[in-house]
């Protein structure tokens, strides 16, 4: 077809009803008027528009943006393997967990979706592994909200409707606010109680050998198992809470 033949035809369609032939390049974005008219000045305002809202959204502050998820680690299947293993007490730890309320029972089911999310992502290869990390982080900041809702069931509303809304974006701030408030509250009891202070006292070691392993991870990454050294000090610092909600 030569370009004479397809003039030809381009007027031949003019004259049929309903039918209007644009002599463009038919990826060109044109919106239409209330008159049947194409109207360029609407598709190049609708277009700066997407441009400006995607600018904002880029320039989004730090505190909106997800986070940045962690893909190292698991570097030969031997240490990949002591991850999902050292990932199961976790689940244990679940089912053991006292159930007496409705809170309780949430805690322990989020104890469970932690070790169920973990040995998920040490399993995971490729790009789906980004996203598995950060449902990783997600869940264990979940254990960290239901954990102080079920120790402390008077929580400010303001400070839980915060936590929602960060949860997907900052579990690790989210974590470390209600880390801190666990923390408290177990110091508060265990002075009270002295049924307590041995598993207070257990607690604040792995603690710190949690805290040490978590920093050495990043410090010494080439460094094989302080991951999974830290799921097993992160576990007995999470068992020695049951102790809690008993």
């Amino acid at each position: 077809m030569n370009p004479q033949s397809t003039s030809q035809n381009s007027r031949a369609l003019d004259g049929l009803h309903g039918v209007h032939v644009v002599p463009h390049s038919p990826f060109s974005h044109q919106e239409m008027n209330q008159n049947g008219e194409f109207d360029s000045k609407s598709s190049a305002l609708g277009a700066s528009q997407f441009l400006l809202m995607q600018r904002v959204w880029q320039q989004r502050p730090a505190c909106l943006r997800p986070v940045h998820c962690c893909i190292q680690g698991d570097q030969n299947l031997l240490e990949r393997f002591a991850n999902v293993i050292t990932s199961l007490p976790f689940i244990a730890l679940g089912i053991y967990a006292p159930r007496k309320n409705l809170n309780t029972r949430l805690y322990a089911n989020s104890l469970i979706g932690v070790g169920v999310a973990s040995s998920v992502y040490h399993s995971s290869k490729g790009r789906l592994r980004k996203y598995f990390r950060w449902a990783d982080y997600t869940m264990i900041a979940t254990a960290t909200v239901c954990l102080s809702r079920a120790l402390r069931d008077e929580n400010p509303k303001m400070l839980m409707a915060a936590s929602a809304v960060l949860l997907p974006i900052q579990p690790l701030m989210v974590s470390a606010v209600h880390t801190g408030m666990m923390e408290v509250a177990f110091a508060k009891r265990a002075l009270k109680d002295p049924n307590l202070r041995m598993a207070h006292t257990v607690h604040k070691l792995s603690s710190l050998l949690g805290g040490a392993f978590f920093i050495a991870e990043d410090v010494f990454p080439k460094t094989p198992f302080l991951h999974a050294a830290w799921h097993l000090a992160a576990a007995v610092g999470v068992g020695t809470c049951n102790k809690l909600l008993e």
